[in-house]
């Protein structure tokens, strides 16, 4: 492998501080302010991972990390790392990945590069761990949740004092509380993340540094195929109640999410060249964004059509000193 040089640590270094100032600026910031700054913290991991190197992007997480825990303290350091710098490193990797297409069955002339099905999987697998370590690492329990709950019911009766809640259906809404909130923070984050690596590919391309091709998201971005059993795995999990029960809804949320994902693009890909595509697709976003129900059923065409897709590119196109970086 090509030894880094100074320069494009120099470089990954700069970006980890850039993507360590967004982190700490999340930190004072209103909810969604900080969503949206935690999630854009990821884009300068991705794009120097993506435009230089692996190199470039370890030492981009380790100076966010070392910033963290220097400025912040070593546990923030450790969240930040698991929620944001991990999965943006891993995936500009996973990405610049490639492998001669002889070795698939394919044309010697051509790359075969790694399946962006298999970078989702990687993605909410990523995902999951951590938001089930951040769980260990808080407490996360009915201790959290249940107070949530009671406080909910009191501003309640506060507003309808004739309001008599249920204790049967009290106790059923904080089990449901205690495995929506897990599910929904890695759905959310799945979602996000691959956000940041979308928009990460198109400035690295344009820029000219990508290796890997720009890929028609609509017919590429699939799940793959084993994701399926996870996702059942994780859903049987939530049936045994406990711990089980709390792993199981993280896996139902990540890997839900990466299916939504998923659905959504075979969903824009299945309307394609159609008269009434742009106001369908703007009807599903919002129905989904609003309703439970439009949102399963783009789950069910997401677990419908599990596929890996490969992208090709000409040998000749791959620059030779870079390979050893692509290389699988």
């Amino acid at each position: 492998m090509k030894r880094p040089d100074l320069k494009t640590l120099l470089i990954g270094a700069l970006a980890g501080l850039t993507a360590a100032l967004l982190v700490l600026g999340a930190s004072v910031q209103p909810s969604f302010f900080s969503a949206l700054l935690y999630t854009a913290s990821a884009l300068p991991i991705l794009i120097v991972g993506l435009g230089w190197g692996n190199a470039a992007a370890i030492s981009a997480v380790a100076t966010a990390a070392a910033l963290g825990a220097i400025f912040i303290s070593p546990s923030f350091a450790l969240i930040m790392t698991l929620v944001t710098l991990l999965p943006a490193g891993w995936l500009s990797h996973l990405a610049n990945l490639a492998r001669p297409a002889s070795e698939l069955g394919g044309p010697d002339h051509l790359l075969a590069w790694y399946p962006l099905s298999d970078i989702l999987l990687h993605l909410c697998g990523l995902v999951t761990i951590a938001v089930i370590v951040i769980g260990v690492m808080i407490g996360y329990g009915p201790e959290i949740t249940d107070p949530i709950v009671d406080l909910l019911i009191t501003s309640v009766k506060q507003q309808q004092p004739e309001f008599m809640p249920d204790p049967a259906a009290t106790a059923q809404t904080k089990s449901l509380i205690l495995l929506m909130l897990p599910a929904l923070q890695g759905g959310m984050w799945v979602s996000m993340l691959f956000a940041a690596y979308y928009f990460a590919v198109r400035i690295v391309a344009a820029s000219g540094r990508g290796l890997r091709p720009r890929e028609d998201i609509p017919s590429s971005l699939r799940m793959n195929r084993n994701s399926i059993f996870i996702f059942l795995a994780g859903l049987a999990a939530c049936f045994f109640g406990g711990v089980p029960a709390l792993v199981g809804a993280t896996v139902i949320g990540t890997f839900g999410a990466g299916f939504v994902l998923s659905g959504f693009a075979s969903l824009h890909f299945r309307t394609r060249g159609k008269d009434w595509r742009i106001p369908a697709l703007i009807l599903s976003y919002l129905a989904s964004m609003l309703m439970l129900l439009p949102a399963l059923l783009i789950l069910v065409l997401g677990l419908s059509d599990t596929r890996k897709a490969i992208a090709l590119t000409p040998t000749k196109d791959a620059d030779a000193p870079k390979q050893s970086d692509t290389k699988i």
